[in-house]
């Protein structure tokens, strides 16, 4: 990565992207993006994403705009590339979200994630954490499968017939 250090304006970048993700609305955002949506084929992606009348899909825009624009920052040199990368795990962990589908999401749509997807190939500490990040979602995408193989279905009375 870059071989200067940080300066305290890169500092205070950091601090302001961090701030932005305490608003109340990229907060629940975010929430719902990280925690709630799993998507694994690019259809089932765009379901929220291409869908305006899909309640979520505010929130699946704003998640990957902001990340994008994050990443955007360190790609023009407005931020320092170590100190992000330090500092930011999200962007990386959700591109890893999207590695599923992500090779098919380019044939339709070559810019999508396109910034974090640059920053990862540009710098190898941001590979690093990417690697790692794809690894806790393939840790996480079989827990969710083993707790719904292993669910208790729940008990539905038969319909009955007056």
């Amino acid at each position: 990565m870059e071989s200067v250090l940080a300066s305290p304006a890169d500092a205070e970048i950091i601090l302001k992207l961090y701030d932005l993700r305490r608003e109340a609305v990229l907060r629940e955002a975010r929430k719902w993006v990280l925690g709630e949506f799993w998507p694994t084929t690019v259809e089932e992606y765009l379901a929220v994403a291409s869908n305006s009348a899909h309640p979520q899909n505010p929130y699946v825009r704003q998640v990957n705009t902001y990340w994008e624009m994050a990443a955007a920052f360190v790609l023009h040199g407005a931020v320092s590339a170590d100190l992000f990368v330090d500092c930011n795990q999200e962007g990386f962990f959700l591109l890893a979200k999207y590695s599923s589908f992500l090779e098919d999401m380019h044939k339709r749509n070559p810019h999508f994630m396109s910034k974090t997807c640059e920053l990862v190939k540009q710098y190898p500490a941001a590979a690093a954490r990417y690697e790692v990040a794809r690894k806790n979602v393939g840790n996480m995408v079989a827990a969710r499968q083993q707790a719904a193989s292993t669910a208790s279905p729940q008990y539905a009375y038969p319909a009955t017939k007056s």
